[in-house]
């Protein structure tokens, strides 16, 4: 149960990491509990757990889950909150964190969408920019997020493109952003409102050792409207190829070349790294019953 005088339930006040895992683990845990403690320190938040109990505690849940329902694939979400506190948005009577995570399946589009490419529009609501709180913090606060979502689907496209209060594109609703225009890879800065992304690391670096010039720049309506392709990442979304912008195609019709090439070494780079780690494990664990 969630305290009703929760904090993260009453204000937002918390953060949260979502994790994919496959072959029963995480791909790239330690990054994405490296990024949950950089936003809880930013908001002066510290967890009940240490990153090592934490992890411990991340995998205790995914063996229940495999248990439960026979999968060792799915989806987690971590959430850390201020804690139980009196009514008011002072977070000095919150005296323990709390902490919770569920596993689950979780679905961002259909596959229609993912093998034909999704219909973006620009959202009316801005992303935050930086003076108001800093991108790099995934916190519980997410309705700005929420409201552009909405405009999406009454528009009847399946996402939007967030842009950063001086109109350049932030990110999307719940994942960022790549543009490619002639061989080239580009993702919005973290100054300009995209997270830091773990999806986004990845496909970078995929990216270039594709050959692939990939890199961070500013990016303007301009560039999504005339890009060869677009493509949204994001740990719940994976990757997922953009059909049009705002009414305009993108020039080569999705799935283009470069979103096949980089999703492939991206999925081949999960799977490697899971099951590596899925070995890992199972010779720590067969040790141990040797012993």
């Amino acid at each position: 149960m969630v305290n009703v005088l929760d904090h993260g339930l009453l204000y937002g006040d918390g953060v949260f990491e979502g994790m994919r895992f496959r072959h029963g683990r995480v791909f790239r845990l330690d990054s994405m509990l490296a990024r949950l403690f950089r936003s809880a320190a930013a908001i002066g938040l510290r967890p009940p757990l240490s990153r090592d109990k934490m992890a411990q505690a991340v995998e205790e849940l995914i063996s229940a889950y495999t248990v439960s329902t026979g999968r060792a694939a799915g989806y987690i979400r971590l959430v850390v909150t201020r804690g139980v506190g009196k009514l008011g948005i002072d977070p000095g009577s919150c005296f323990q964190a709390g902490i919770y995570m569920i596993a689950g399946e979780l679905t961002m589009v259909g596959e229609k969408v993912r093998a034909e490419g999704a219909s973006l529009i620009t959202a009316s609501t801005r992303k935050p920019g930086p003076a108001s709180l800093d991108p790099r913090i995934k916190s519980l606060n997410y309705l700005t997020n929420i409201m552009a979502r909405m405009e999406a689907a009454a528009a009847g496209a399946d996402e939007a493109v967030m842009l950063n209060p001086a109109g350049y594109v932030a990110e999307g609703t719940a994942q960022n952003i790549f543009a490619a225009r002639a061989g080239v890879l580009i993702t919005p800065p973290p100054s300009d409102g995209a997270l830091e992304g773990i999806t986004r690391g990845a496909v970078l670096e995929v990216a270039r050792e594709l050959g692939i010039e990939a890199f961070e720049r500013r990016l303007a309506l301009y560039d999504l409207y005339t890009a060869d392709e677009i493509f949204l990442t994001g740990t719940g979304a994976g990757l997922i190829p953009i059909l049009r912008v705002d009414g305009r195609d993108t020039i080569i019709p999705p799935p283009g070349p470069i979103f096949l090439s980089v999703s492939a070494a991206y999925e081949e780079l999960v799977d490697r790294e899971t099951m590596a780690e899925a070995a890992r494990n199972g010779s720590k664990a067969a040790a141990v019953l040797k012993l």
